[in-house]
């Protein structure tokens, strides 16, 4: 990666634009706070912003003006379970209730009869703390941000990957961490919203597009979550109700999201993989991210050499 960064770099006019990628992977987000981390003290200046999923949230408020340090005493602070849950936490202590057609157990949503369906989670709650977060920094829209930013998100009715670059922004965070069969999806203009994990986990491309020279991707995905045939499907059987079955039928079959994520990882100018074989998209809590955060820096550091070429005058 050094050899390429020094045949690029005097290829370029004056300082390169620099764009981070970063991935989805739930609660192993944490890591791309590290990441983060490093950068600021390796005084990098990132250009441009592309995040899914997870990496929507850390890179939308990174883009809204919060700091790596902010933002990880958010990740080790945050009362994330609830958050994505929508738990109603006066509840907490009734094993089974229904309140306004909402059925809860221990607080927990389980059945919204209006909305529909079961673990059909509106999300209201992530997206709340979001707005408010976004908000206190000046920076609700899109057009407010510090650092132009994308997000990557999926139409549910074309399974097309559509990326958000417009108005409110913690509504397109919440449309691209919004997991098929598990969060409501996000009706946006006509489109119908869900996590772009389905279709482009590391949007490198994405960042390229923006004017990025210089791609650093933060790639959260674990060797041993990529399906080892295309036809196993049964990580996916969330999603057959809302694709349809010949929808799901043909993802599963040439698995798009697949092809994409292999091509991104060879595109990445940096490529930065966080170490994480004991945790999970769901293994949130102070602990956790305490040591997701430092497997960020920790890998980030592995590049150390390659960053410094990159650092602001």
């Amino acid at each position: 990666m050094l050899i390429a960064l020094a045949v690029i770099l005097p290829a370029l006019a004056g300082r390169p634009k620099i764009g981070l990628a970063l991935g989805g992977g739930g609660a192993k987000g944490a890591a791309e706070v590290g990441v983060l981390k490093v950068l600021e003290e390796a005084g990098i200046h990132v250009d441009y912003i592309a995040g899914t999923s997870i990496g929507s949230i850390v890179g939308g408020l990174y883009a809204s003006g919060y700091s790596a340090k902010e933002l990880e005493t958010m990740f080790q602070t945050q009362e994330w379970i609830s958050l994505l849950t929508d738990r109603k936490a006066s509840l907490s202590n009734e094993p089974y209730t229904t309140v306004d057609g909402v059925t809860y157990i221990f607080g927990f949503p389980v059945i919204d009869r209006n909305i529909g369906g079961f673990g059909m989670m509106r999300g209201g709650k992530i997206e709340e703390v979001l707005d408010s977060m976004a908000s206190v920094r000046g920076c609700k829209d899109f057009e407010n941000l510090r650092i132009p930013f994308r997000c990557v998100a999926a139409d549910i009715r074309t399974a097309k990957e559509i990326v958000l670059s417009k108005g409110n922004i913690s509504k397109a965070m919440r449309a691209s961490m919004a997991i098929p069969g598990i969060f409501k999806p996000v009706k946006r203009d006509d489109y119908m919203l869900v996590d772009g994990g389905m279709l482009n986990n590391l949007p490198v491309d994405v960042c390229r597009a923006m004017g990025a020279d210089i791609v650093i991707a933060v790639d959260l995905q674990q060797n041993e979550q990529l399906p080892r045939k295309k036809t196993d499907v049964s990580a996916f059987s969330g999603i057959a109700s809302l694709f349809g079955f010949g929808g799901i039928l043909e993802w599963i079959t040439n698995r798009p999201d697949i092809l994409k994520y292999r091509e991104n990882c060879k595109q990445a100018d940096i490529y930065i993989h966080p170490y994480l074989p004991d945790v999970d998209a769901s293994s949130f809590g102070n602990k956790n991210a305490a040591r997701m955060i430092r497997a960020g820096e920790e890998a980030a550091r592995r590049h150390w050499e390659a960053l410094l070429k990159l650092k602001a005058d």
